[in-house]
């Protein structure tokens, strides 16, 4: 919305200059995008009249004048403008004045004395470019000057308004923001009804009143084509962006101004009978006043005569119907079109009107026949001619509602103290009826204001007025209060810094993959299908964290990057038990945070997993040990760390993505938590890797829970220690030895650990020797070498019986 201040300030005059009056309304909702001058600064140039020309002795294109400036003696000034002539009142700079681009001296001209210059719009900055002198009407007031005579003081706002504020796309809207908003009285014109002098009377049918509501017009005749347009109308419409065209199409754009109502005039001598308001016909064209020709959609409210559409209802009029040079007679039209049946549709023909940005928006339907009254008046005063009787059709308008606005809950709202009586003055300010009783107002908004309709609109209004510069910046205050962390449980947080510090880097990727990513190192043939997925390598969910893992190395082997340590944490999407593709299971999490639980509505589970490899040297490059790749213990080392101090038990088991023989299921306890292993072949050969990286994935539920720190009493006494060496079949792990002995272990052996595994010399044909670390302590009494051997002796017996070992001498 762009407009004159000092328009604007004939409505409403508030005792502030340009910049505040433009803080004001950016403060009120109103952001005032642009704020600057009609003109640059200029001083000295007052109104002349040419009395009379000569050539110059001396240059044929150069001409002596005489101009009259009101101040005594003619001026003798030489110029060389082409429409310069007797008589012309043109814009005259004395000397010692200063142009934007020029300081006026007395000078000689081709020998000849000039005390001033003749002006042209492009020497006062009013325009870029001009062909000759600004020539003024003939009534111009000689000697006054040019900044007053051509209201050149003004300052042009141009508001960027949020699409609810449609009240403020006039003139009378601003004002009355700007009255409400300062607290300064607003003068409203008053519009008198131009009475009819004829009884010429259109006869308007309107077959949609739900989309036009309302619809006024009226019959004007014998008006004067070549009647021009004022000059303060004129300027008016160009400072508010709109080309001056004719005297009746200037003023029905100027009440669109003014008030905010579009208007239409219509050529009566090109309507063929009646005025029918309609939805367009199955095949209707139109050809509007851009010379755009459209094809109507039967969603299109159309003005139509007895022989075709006239106009787009609310968009644009249509060239079958427009006003000429030699147009006498129009029917003059103002309605309230429905936004609803509006929006959009300019949008659709690529159109884009001032009718339709306010239509689509929320007209005022109660000044539909007041726009009506000023168009008349302006049109009899302008154009002269006699109006006949005003034509009105209407139905049920949109109903305001009353709003329920209580004290307390804007108290409460916008934190500060409004009285019942403070909020009467603001509401009298915004001209609202409303009733009040026990602290509880009823509000009825305007027919102007569209965005009204619950009690938090009328709590911004309230702010609004009251100024949010005058609502205090309160610092918030709140209680910190610390929260609880039980010991069972551990961030994880915890674990990101425990694999950051033994060297690895976090990577997050997508949860998108490629299917065959999941045939490859999940074994599932069946993954969840993205409906629309973002790229055609990214249209399923993945079932396991390894083919990010596996993209990111080769990402950063291409770079030239020798050893490369990963992790990730993230969640993982399969199937419901029952509805899953076969493939190696892997735990569900349902535990800890609550994450990661089984949707038994969607069919799914979405449990969240920590995944890592390792590709390259075990360790960084240095003098202190030889450089060696990482290989399954080194990985499984780092698994053991992130369970400790639970001890996991590790089950060799093939994966679809892992080494046949370097591939392990992890236990902890008798609860399956994930897999370790190397690379199988081929799969380091289709993605063409030089070596194979080393990968475990393990469900992060089960890591997240804690063993809680139990107190146990240091023993003062000393600590014994036996070994005890067996021979056994070499198919028997030394996993299964320790948990047989494990089994009922009295409470004085502390440790019970494999430090040995000998096979050779001595040892027969498969067969190997174990030997395992046994220390015993007691926190009552020192141990006795009877009671360490009854120990030692109950191992060796349980081992002999259970996997027929024998002690090895």
């Amino acid at each position: 919305m762009k407009f004159s201040e000092n328009w604007l300030r004939t409505y409403v005059n508030p005792d502030l200059d340009s910049d505040q009056l433009a803080h004001r309304l950016t403060m009120a909702g109103l952001e005032v995008e642009a704020l600057e001058s009609v003109a640059p600064a200029f001083d000295k140039v007052l109104v002349g009249e040419v009395l009379s020309l000569e050539k110059h002795p001396d240059a044929d294109r150069l001409n002596v004048c005489r101009v009259d400036v009101g101040t005594g003696e003619p001026l003798q000034i030489v110029c060389g403008a082409a429409n310069v002539h007797a008589g012309a009142k043109v814009p005259c700079a004395m000397v010692g004045a200063q142009l934007p681009k020029m300081a006026i001296k007395q000078a000689k001209v081709r020998g000849v004395e000039s005390f001033g210059m003749l002006c042209s719009e492009q020497e006062l900055g009013l325009a870029a470019e001009s062909s000759g002198l600004l020539l003024l009407p003939a009534n111009a007031p000689v000697g006054l000057s040019i900044r007053v005579y051509l209201d050149l003081d003004d300052k042009l706002f141009t508001l960027k308004l949020t699409p609810n504020r449609s009240d403020c796309l006039s003139i009378a809207g601003v004002a009355r923001e700007v009255a409400a908003v300062t607290d300064v009285d607003l003068k409203v014109p008053q519009v008198p009804a131009s009475p009819a002098v004829i009884s010429d009377r259109m006869s308007v049918t309107v077959n949609e009143p739900a989309a036009c509501p309302r619809y006024c017009g009226r019959v004007l005749r014998g008006l004067n084509p070549a009647a021009p347009t004022p000059e303060w109308m004129a300027r008016r419409l160009a400072r508010g962006g709109l080309r001056p065209i004719s005297a009746i199409v200037d003023v029905t754009n100027y009440v669109l101004l003014e008030l905010g109502q579009p208007l239409h005039a219509f050529d009566l001598a090109k309507v063929k009978g009646s005025i029918t308001v309609r939805f367009a016909r199955p095949g209707e064209q139109l050809e509007l006043l851009n010379q755009q020709s459209v094809a109507l959609d039967a969603d299109m409210l159309v003005i139509a005569d007895d022989a075709q559409a006239l106009a787009l209802a609310g968009i644009m009029g249509g060239q079958s119907s427009a006003v000429s040079d030699a147009t006498v007679d129009i029917f003059l039209e103002s309605a309230f079109f429905s936004p609803d049946t509006i929006a959009g549709k300019a949008r659709r023909l690529n159109l884009s009107t001032d009718s339709s940005y306010r239509f689509e928006r929320g007209v005022d339907f109660a000044a539909t026949h007041i726009a009506l009254e000023r168009a008349t008046g302006l049109l009899l005063e302008i154009c002269g001619g006699a109006a006949g009787e005003m034509t009105e059709v209407k139905a049920a308008l949109p109903q305001r509602d009353s709003i329920r606005l209580r004290v307390a809950r804007l108290c409460l709202v916008l934190g500060i103290d409004l009285g019942a009586e403070q909020i009467k003055l603001l509401l009298r300010r915004l001209q609202f009826d409303f009733t009040e009783q026990d602290g509880i107002f009823l509000v009825t908004p305007p027919s102007y204001r569209f965005d009204l309709a619950i009690e938090a609109d009328l709590i911004e209004e309230m702010a609004r007025l009251h100024g949010y510069d005058n609502i205090p910046a309160l610092a918030p205050k709140g209680s910190l209060d610390m929260l609880a962390q039980p010991e069972a449980e551990r961030g994880i947080g915890s674990l990101q810094a425990m694999l950051t510090a033994r060297d690895y880097q976090e990577v997050i990727n997508y949860s998108f993959v490629d299917a065959a990513w999941e045939h490859d190192f999940a074994g599932n043939d069946k993954p969840l299908p993205l409906k629309n997925p973002i790229a055609s390598q990214m249209g399923v969910m993945r079932s396991t964290l390894f083919g990010g893992l596996i993209d990111n190395l080769r990402f950063n082997l291409n770079r030239k990057q020798e050893r490369v340590r990963l992790f990730e944490t993230g969640r993982c999407f399969n199937m419901n038990v029952a509805a899953a593709a076969p493939r190696p299971p892997l735990p569900r999490a349902g535990e800890g945070r609550g994450e990661g639980t089984v949707d038994t509505s969607s069919g799914f589970d979405q449990p969240e997993r920590i995944a890592a490899l390792c590709y390259g040297a075990a360790k960084p490059e240095q003098w202190g040990e030889p450089v060696r790749a990482v290989d399954f213990y080194d990985a499984k080392a780092d698994v053991e760390a992130l369970l400790w101090p639970a001890v996991p038990r590790f089950e060799a088991a093939p994966h679809p993505a892992l080494h046949p023989g370097q591939s392990a299921k992890i236990w902890l306890e008798d609860a399956f938590v994930g897999w370790i292993g190397a690379m199988h072949p081929k799969w380091q050969q289709k993605y063409d890797l030089p070596a194979a990286p080393v990968l475990f994935e393990l469900d992060l539920a089960v890591l997240l829970r804690a063993r809680v720190p139990a107190f146990f009493e240091i023993s003062k006494f000393p600590a014994v220690r036996r070994d005890i060496a067996v021979v056994v079949d070499e198919g028997v792990s030394a996993k299964a030895l320790l948990d047989e002995m494990s089994k009922g272990l009295p409470e004085i052996v502390i440790e019970l650990s494999p430090f040995d595994v000998y096979r050779g010399k001595g040892i027969d044909s498969g067969k190997k020797s174990l030997a395992f670390r046994v220390l015993m302590q007691d926190t009552r009494q020192t141990l006795t070498d009877e009671a360490v051997d009854a120990v030692t002796a109950q191992l060796a017996e349980v081992l002999a019986a259970r996997f027929d070992a024998k002690l090895r001498n």
